[in-house]
């Protein structure tokens, strides 16, 4: 009966009221749809994609060997994982004040004291040596009546989801900056390739013009003029060494490796350009992994807003002990010894001249602070969104002017040459058409580049295969790390 009458009484306590406001999401301006460009359509394929292995679809064997491996070795992304380990930690030690504290106390003496004369006052002897002793079970509870240990269970269950989240984000992060620095790395295999080419033919270019020097039909300055023009691509083939020199120690350090270790071998092919679905704006609330850090970090400051208005409240603590206590310890755990007490204290601050009214006042600007920190992540959220879809679809129509461009002037080098050679052309022409075709394949690949990059962007501003909806409930993960 008693028993019942305990737990029922635990129940009532715990269930008791909580100050401080209740957290409510909110609300924040949403499109009913991303503004469509000229010649901007919306792919359909899984409305829910990209999700999971989203790098796949860039079809290039590099990234799918190295993405899965950022999760695990990318030291930015264990910082964040351990991180969220501290914060799971820290809901349990929040929970843990709920409950009773009962500990158990032991105590043994050994003793011998003196024997006074009465009559004089002086000690003439002693007495024999005793032995006392005690054993006692304590427990202590402060009912959590107005809900302030509640309110910081709820305050750091928000931020470790917040801290959850963050690691999503950085992991995330990480992925794209390695797509980043492969796409990058590929186009630079593809420039060496397309100067390699050009060097070639600058070569061969440069023998048809000393040919036409050693005939005197040409002047000398045309033969150095050639001359300069082939050193020149030369010399930009051996600086791209640089480039691709420092996006493979990029790629190595993404994936935690010394960027000595990481040896990726010159490939000829650019990774495929995938057709993303960009779903409804309302998703990014939900895709976003910023977001989610955002918002459940204004749900954590809206619990201590809560847990600083409890402050104004009484504190109670309930104290019981049970044990024995004898000397000497012989016959300790006799009914004859046995002691108990029960007690409560209670605190309460009459005055602080405004302290816990500044507390509160703090805890609502930090609140609303929160607040405008959220809607500013969603706002930029969507810019993010809205950038990559308008630079997509310009450098899509950019990318087909550009290929014809490539073609004209492909062809125009191809005849002002043959015009050189048939002496109809001065060597100005033919030199100005073969440039101007390097240029055109150069921004052509520039363009191509910077399609993959915004796609990646893009990838990344809808959250990856990340959802707010994977959030646990704070309870510790195994460490797979």
């Amino acid at each position: 009966m008693t028993r019942t009458a305990l737990a029922a009484s635990l129940a009532v306590l715990l269930g008791g009221c909580m100050v401080g406001p209740n957290y409510h999401r909110p609300d924040v301006p949403v499109a009913p749809q991303y503004k469509p460009l000229p010649g901007w359509t919306q792919a359909t394929p899984e409305a829910e994609a990209p999700k999971g292995d989203w790098w796949t679809d860039f079809n290039d064997p590099l990234l799918n060997q190295l993405e899965p491996m950022v999760s695990v070795s990318n030291q930015n992304v264990r910082e964040a994982y351990y991180n969220y380990q501290e914060a799971v930690a820290e809901v349990q030690v929040a929970r843990a004040s709920l409950f009773p504290t009962i500990g158990i106390t032991g105590s043994a003496t050994k003793q011998r004291t003196a024997k006074s004369d009465l009559s004089t006052g002086s000690s003439t002897a002693f007495k024999p040596i005793s032995t006392s002793g005690s054993l006692e079970g304590n427990i202590s509870w402060a009912p959590d009546i107005w809900g302030k240990v509640r309110r910081q269970v709820e305050e750091n269950k928000a931020t470790a989801q917040a801290s959850e989240a963050t690691l999503a984000n950085a992991t995330l992060s990480e992925q794209t900056a390695l797509a980043t620095a492969v796409i990058e790395l590929r186009v630079v295999d593809t420039n060496i390739d397309l100067l390699q080419k050009t060097v070639d033919e600058y070569k061969e270019f440069l023998r048809v013009v000393e040919n036409q020097g050693n005939a005197g039909t040409t002047p000398p300055s045309d033969v150095i003029s050639a001359r300069t023009q082939l050193e020149s691509a030369q010399s930009s083939l051996i600086a791209l060494g640089v480039s691709r020199a420092q996006d493979v120690h990029a790629i190595a350090v993404l994936v935690g490796k010394n960027p000595e270790d990481l040896d990726i071998p010159h490939s000829t092919a650019l990774p495929v350009l995938p057709s993303i679905p960009v779903g409804m704006p309302s998703t990014l609330l939900q895709r976003r992994p910023d977001i989610a850090v955002a918002e459940r970090q204004m749900a954590a400051q809206n619990a201590a807003v809560g847990v600083a208005v409890a402050a104004y409240y009484p504190n109670f603590t309930l104290n019981a002990a049970d044990g024995f206590s004898q000397s000497p310890l012989a016959g300790l755990l006799h009914a004859a010894n046995h002691v108990w007490s029960l007690g409560a204290d209670v605190d309460e601050t009459v005055f602080d001249f405004g302290q816990r009214h500044g507390e509160v006042a703090a805890a609502k600007a930090t609140y609303e602070a929160s607040v405008a920190s959220y809607r500013q992540t969603v706002l930029g959220a969507f810019q993010n969104v809205e950038d990559d879809l308008s630079g997509i679809t310009i450098l899509a129509q950019q990318a087909q002017v550009q290929d014809q461009v490539v073609q004209n002037a492909t062809e125009g080098a191809r005849i002002a040459v043959n015009e050189y050679q048939a002496g109809t052309v001065d060597y100005t022409t033919a030199a100005t058409a073969e440039t101007t075709k390097l240029s055109a394949q150069e921004t052509a690949l520039s363009v191509q580049q910077q399609r993959l990059l915004d796609t990646v962007s893009l990838i990344g501003d809808l959250g990856g295969g990340w959802s707010a909806d994977q959030l646990s409930d704070s309870k510790k993960p195994s460490d797979s790390r």
